[in-house]
């Protein structure tokens, strides 16, 4: 049997679809976030980073830098294994504590990405649940699909966002029976929001559970960045709250904040933390510094909602396809994996600028876009060159100009 002749063929199947990813390779420049610089083979070229989701720049905030480089110097900069045998740092002990505390809850476990902490949060309780039913979004992430195949346990895929369908499935599954509600707050590819509030009312009314990924909201919304559910005031009816360290804050990792008792089953059972290296020292420390200094400071989060707005008007009133929503993120629909692939290509490679293309299977066939994520720091001059290099790519690439209905929120 030919093994690499296999593996060629699956990597082919992707360029015949034209859904091989290739990577730029960049680097960041401190201070100076979007720049960043890009290695090309005739040298290096300074670009504007826009597809970024280090979303506030936290991941070049003075304070969490140097709490990063203290903990180095003095705590080294490994974490010395799992948790169970040798890592368990009083960094990262401190850092669920902050967490806890940021979503009003009894108890936080940090893992080592929030991918992990998806997939090995829900699969645990999946399976400490008798004969439990998991009710999942739609559109919920790969991490979150992953976690309720690994669960073992029946599932039912509600229609995104429809509180109708959910409570249908919600009725015939019967009050009496275990049941657990996986959903996000805010989407990532079309930027909507789920109606938090009224799915915790089905849940309450058919005794459910509530399982809710902010990753893309955490650090951003809420008058201490306690996500969706802290703006809406909806933080106390949901029972685990999942977040990620390594977008709004700016470093790295995952964690879940539930009841002591639910966080302490996880903790105990769930193999993606008892088998794996804690986090780093100098990283909870980095990621610690990060969420104490958004719980009081709101100057990021309005500069970063302004620029978003400034984006969205901007790139509307030139005529491309943005698909609105009420939040941070700006989609941009192409609809054709190669000719989304052409634009980032040319966006980089003629105007300097940095957006990954988006296409299947993060997003549906024929759905293939182009993701911008404004920042506090992408002002007024760099929404102008945005807008007039887009602008030339859809002329250049013969791609449609024409508004979009508004996602829902």
């Amino acid at each position: 049997m030919n093994y690499t002749a296999i593996f060629e063929d699956a990597v082919e199947m992707l360029r015949r679809e034209k859904r091989y990813r290739v990577f730029a390779d960049i680097e960041r420049i401190a201070g100076r976030f979007p720049h960043a610089l890009w290695r090309t083979p005739a040298g290096m070229r300074e670009i504007v980073v826009w597809c970024s989701n280090d979303y506030l720049g936290m991941g070049q905030h003075e304070g969490s830098i140097e709490a990063m480089i203290s903990a180095a110097r003095r705590f080294g900069v490994g974490a010395g294994g799992t948790r169970n045998i040798s890592g368990n740092s009083h960094q990262v002990v401190t850092l669920e504590e902050e967490l806890a505390d940021l979503h009003g809850k009894e108890a936080a476990l940090v893992f080592t990405s929030g991918y992990v902490s998806n997939q090995t949060g829900i699969a645990t309780l999946g399976r400490l649940l008798p004969d439990a039913l998991i009710l999942s979004d739609q559109l919920n992430h790969n991490s979150m699909i992953e976690g309720v195949r690994q669960s073992g346990r029946e599932k039912a895929i509600f229609r995104h966002n429809d509180l109708d369908h959910l409570e249908d499935l919600l009725r015939k599954a019967g009050r009496e029976r275990a049941k657990l509600i996986a959903f996000e707050s805010v989407y990532s590819m079309d930027g909507d929001i789920a109606p938090i509030g009224r799915i915790c009312d089905l849940a309450e009314r058919y005794g459910a559970m509530t399982y809710l990924d902010e990753v893309h909201a955490v650090g951003m919304y809420g008058p201490r960045g306690g996500g969706i559910a802290e703006r809406d005031g909806e933080m106390g009816r949901v029972d685990v709250i999942e977040g990620t360290l390594a977008k709004a804050f700016g470093a790295l990792g995952g964690y879940v904040a539930a009841a002591a008792p639910v966080v302490d089953a996880i903790r105990s059972h769930a193999p993606g933390f008892i088998f794996t290296s804690a986090l780093p020292p100098p990283v909870a420390a980095a990621a610690q510094a990060s969420v104490r200094h958004l719980k009081t400071s709101q100057a990021e989060r309005d500069a970063q909602q302004a620029n978003a707005a400034r984006t969205k008007a901007a790139l509307i009133g030139a005529g491309l396809p943005v698909v609105l929503s009420q939040t941070h993120i700006v989609p941009v629909i192409v609809g054709d994996a190669e000719r989304c692939k052409a634009a980032s290509d040319m966006l980089l490679a003629e105007h300097g600028i940095y957006i990954q293309p988006i296409n299947y299977p993060t997003v549906p066939r024929g759905t293939e876009r182009l993701r911008i994520t404004p920042t506090p720091f992408h002002g007024e001059a760099l929404i102008a060159g945005l807008t007039e290099a887009l602008v030339a790519v859809w002329r250049k690439l013969d791609l449609p100009f024409q508004p979009m209905a508004a996602a829902a929120e």
